[in-house]
């Protein structure tokens, strides 16, 4: 199993500021990089206000504080990742523009570093075929926020070694994890089995089988869930949503995953949970619109 001394975090953006706070808080030297130096050193001052309310909370001491920030660099340099033992990236979820950034770090990382993706359904095999180490590519996905949730799941391509895929096993239980492997199918384990739910909850609520209120009450008093399936489709986030959706639809066919909003019945009702299933049908329109106009 290798040893994993360095860590790199690609991307800045909540996942990227919270896979460095887990990672720092572990013990790893961490390094954040981000295209701009203004938003990785934003990432920095977000921990270090997090810590502030914790300090005031009793939760947490200046001296673990301090010796958190101390483990963290934060670069707009992606040559500064080239040493590290391992490397997570928590980019958009595009594949085409992960495929270019694996591709990139495939000449810039050390031959033994081990490379990462955070990605929470896109197939880690077709990242690891861009390279020259397939078998040191692996998905490691956090849940978001990453130093509250305490899944990972690892995620093993075809391609994987099983040093690899022990390693990064052992660094998401170092990070004070339950860590799951899983093969790498599209959503993995959660998010395959949320989504029709989730999905299903929507098509329920249009199909006028419930009101939404009616639903969120359901699930959350007859399920023990935490909030209702709009609740947390607004939580994770449309484009996230729609690229799972998506990426699930893609991979099998299965109608559960092909997104499931009214256009015209979403239009009368404007309650946050409403504009959350209107505005995820326009996105879906406005990609179906130009998807006919790559074609004609």
């Amino acid at each position: 199993m290798s040893d994993i001394q360095k860590v790199g975090i690609l991307g800045s953006g909540i996942m990227g500021s919270g896979l460095a706070e887990v990672a720092a808080r572990a013990g790893y030297e961490v390094v954040v990089r981000s295209r701009s130096l203004t938003a990785a050193n934003a990432m920095i001052a977000s921990i270090d206000k997090g810590f502030a309310k914790a300090i005031e909370r009793g939760k947490a001491t200046e001296e673990e504080r301090a010796a958190v920030l101390a483990r963290i660099t934060a670069t707009d340099h992606l040559g500064a990742v080239a040493d590290c033992d391992l490397v997570i990236e928590s980019v958009v979820e595009d594949l085409a523009i992960k495929k270019a950034l694996f591709a990139e770090l495939e000449q810039i990382v050390k031959p033994s570093g081990i490379l990462a993706t955070n990605t929470s359904t896109l197939p880690v095999v077709e990242m690891a075929m861009v390279t020259q180490r397939p078998d040191k590519v692996v998905g490691i996905h956090f849940f978001n926020p990453a130093p509250m949730m305490k899944l990972v799941e690892v995620v093993r391509p075809i391609t994987a070694s099983d040093d690899t895929v022990a390693t990064a096993l052992a660094f998401a239980t170092a990070c004070g994890k339950d860590a799951v492997e899983v093969m790498d199918r599209a959503g993995f384990i959660v998010n395959a089995l949320l989504f029709p739910y989730l999905n299903n909850a929507v098509r329920m609520w249009e199909q006028g089988t419930a009101a939404m209120e009616s639903i969120a009450t359901a699930m959350k008093g007859g399920c023990n869930f935490p909030m209702g399936p709009l609740e947390l489709l607004d939580l994770v986030g449309l484009d996230t949503s729609v690229s799972i959706l998506d990426a699930l639809y893609d991979e099998f066919r299965d109608p559960h995953y092909s997104t499931a909003v009214s256009y015209t019945h979403l239009r009368a009702h404007e309650t946050p949970e409403h504009l959350v299933c209107r505005l995820l049908l326009e996105k879906k329109n406005t990609q179906h619109k130009n998807e006919q106009h790559t074609t004609l």
